[in-house]
């Protein structure tokens, strides 16, 4: 099912450039789908570790991916240079639902939409912690 109310840019808050790669494309001459879910996991992360000083290598708390979705709406491919659009859909104790867009460079409309839900946990026993203070912040930067 298609989600029609993220569609345009101005319902993001953030935007992460991405430039496609030749091997992006898949034997059908666009971006293959699983692609997609590596663009947003990118934009994310990139934010996180920017605005929120998440330092993955180092850390006891981790963000796990739980969930992810995406609607495809139009077409994309390489050489064309994308920005991912962000949001936080909502905001949990040790969670986070990223509402997430893939957008031609310049274009008002998504090619994708997309979700994903982060939980954040102890890396040692895998046990959900609460979202660490500075991620938080960052987070909360992101709401509509």
């Amino acid at each position: 099912m298609q989600e029609t109310s993220s569609i345009h840019r101005n319902d993001y808050h953030h935007f992460h450039p991405i430039a496609t790669r030749w091997m992006d494309n898949d034997v059908f001459g666009h971006v293959n789908n699983v692609t997609y879910y590596s663009y947003f996991d990118t934009a994310v992360n990139r934010y996180l570790i920017e605005q929120g000083g998440f330092e993955f290598q180092n850390t006891p708390i981790v963000g796990y991916v739980v969930h992810s979705s995406c609607d495809y709406r139009s077409s994309i491919a390489f050489p064309d240079t994308l920005e991912i659009g962000i949001k936080v859909k909502k905001l949990g104790n040790s969670s986070v639902t990223y509402g997430l867009a893939v957008f031609k460079k310049g274009n008002a409309e998504a090619a994708a939409v997309g979700s994903f839900v982060h939980v954040f946990v102890n890396r040692m026993n895998n046990k959900a912690v609460p979202i660490p203070s500075p991620i938080r912040t960052a987070l909360q930067k992101l709401m509509g």
